[in-house]
């Protein structure tokens, strides 16, 4: 029996987006309870089958399936979460680089002790939308030798496999990272920072994304703690206020 601190693995969550199939969920429930990893959560605008889920996931996760969190939003689903994980083999433009789930783990490891970490998988067809990948801080990309897809519970696998690993071979490395500001958070100082460039036609209309997209990215960059949120979210309420705007 392997010796390590069960907790940290508490702090993690498997988030999946719009799974097509039931049978995929309970499949990514096994898999991730065979690593430790208890916390599930599915977004989406249909409550999946329980008995085609429970079908794959068997009678050892079904306790998963039955604590599962259920959110119609992804924003509501990832509020709790200071740090986000994008799981995807695209590529784009505006995307951030992707590294692989054992350098992404070793960056996670300091910061599990004291924030919520969430690794977000997108639909079996099409993967994450850009939309979706503004919540998220790092990406991860599992390296193949050709052929690049990978079935949704062999990819949970896989990232919870590097999850467990890494913690059981660095529990004497004990340097926890400060508590991060949480995604609730971080996404109420972007509202009232993008308020505040728009007031100063900062954001062209063609460009508005795209622009807001590398802010996101720049700051996601930072590590910002809950006080540095609250700190530039004070600056832009101020700032608007002195403007008279109405849509603080």
């Amino acid at each position: 029996m392997i010796n390590y601190d069960h907790s940290l693995l508490d702090h993690v969550a498997i988030v999946l987006v719009e799974p097509k199939f039931p049978e995929n969920i309970g499949a990514a429930a096994r898999a991730a309870w065979n690593m430790g990893v208890s916390r599930l959560i599915v977004v989406g605008n249909m409550a999946p089958d329980p008995e085609r889920m429970a079908m794959m996931a068997t009678h050892k996760a079904a306790h998963l399936l039955a604590k599962m969190e259920y959110h119609h939003s992804l924003e509501t689903a990832l509020a709790p979460f200071s740090r986000v994980v994008a799981t995807t083999a695209r590529r784009g433009r505006q995307r951030i680089a992707a590294r692989s789930p054992r350098d992404v783990v070793s960056e996670l490891l300091p910061l599990l002790p004291d924030n919520e970490i969430a690794f977000l998988f997108g639909p079996e067809d099409r993967g994450l939308t850009n939309d979706d990948l503004k919540f998220c801080h790092l990406t991860s990309s599992i390296p193949t030798a050709d052929f690049s897809s990978l079935n949704l519970a062999q990819a949970v696998a896989i990232h919870c496999y590097e999850l467990y690993h890494g913690i059981i071979h660095n529990q004497k490395v004990k340097t926890p990272a400060p508590h991060l500001a949480t995604t609730f958070e971080l996404e109420g100082m972007y509202r009232y920072l993008e308020n505040s460039l728009l007031n100063i036609d900062f954001l062209q209309d063609k460009n508005h994304e795209y622009y807001m997209n590398n802010i996101r990215q720049f700051l996601g960059r930072m590590r910002l703690s809950s006080k540095d949120s609250s700190i530039i979210r004070s600056i832009c309420l101020q700032f608007l206020r002195s403007q008279g705007d109405k849509k603080e």
